[in-house]
């Protein structure tokens, strides 16, 4: 079994698309795909969300969320904030262990080093004790290199290997900021670039999808990693 997290450089980057799409085209290459996420936020009980959106999209069926809370705030935040029991670390890596497929993707909330849960622990100690690496779904806007190359940096200071990028909405009509990032992304943030997922592709249906997804990766580099 592979396992890989899935962060972003800030909220509202195109995590959660950008896993379906990886999760689609991971199947196929003929891996079966499970996702995991630790903590959804901002939901209520019984609401669809990430992993739903995911279903949706790519067609992934085994899924596992550790805990949820309704107000749409860092998690820890979120439970205190409702008197709810913390999202524990052991929860979440035992949710990880015990989902059986080729590939395992690990959806974060926010950025890598927002607070889960007890103990102030983040993504990062999630990817550290699974010995995961971790993908960077990065803008393409202003300052995503910077902000790439805070997360890549943190990565890199834990010994947690970065598998690569992923530009999670890229503009039809790329402006020059777009273009230039293309190219300086994988020289700050010491990564290649593995895929670009064109804006606005979550409208589509999942059969529509799931056979576009290829086109958005580097099918080969891709490939490699569900060896790791």
């Amino acid at each position: 079994m592979t396992v890989l997290v899935v962060t972003g450089t800030s909220t509202d980057v195109g995590k959660t698309v950008a896993t379906a799409a990886f999760a689609a085209t991971a199947m196929t290459l003929g891996a079966s795909v499970a996702v995991a996420k630790p903590a959804q936020t901002g939901v209520s009980a019984g609401e669809p969300a990430d992993l739903a959106e995911i279903s949706r999209l790519a067609g992934v069926t085994h899924t596992a969320e550790s805990a949820r809370f309704p107000d749409p705030l860092a998690p820890d935040v979120a439970a205190r904030l409702q008197a709810m029991p913390p999202l524990e670390l052991d929860t979440v890596l035992a949710d990880v262990r015990a989902l059986d497929a080729d590939l395992v993707l690990v959806e974060g909330a926010g950025g890598l080093l927002v607070r889960l849960g007890a103990g102030k622990f983040t993504l990062l100690d999630v990817a550290h004790s699974l010995g995961a690496p971790v993908i960077v779904v990065c803008g393409a806007e202003l300052g995503t290199l910077n902000h790439t190359a805070l997360t890549t940096s943190a990565l890199a200071a834990a010994g947690v290997f970065c598998a690569g990028l992923i530009v999670g909405s890229w503009p039809a009509v790329p402006g020059l900021a777009a273009r230039t990032n293309l190219e300086e992304l994988p020289d700050v943030a010491g990564a290649a670039i593995l895929g670009r997922i064109p804006e606005g592709v979550g409208q589509l249906e999942r059969l529509d999808f799931a056979a576009a997804a290829p086109a958005w990766f580097d099918v080969h580099a891709l490939a490699d990693l569900l060896s790791w």
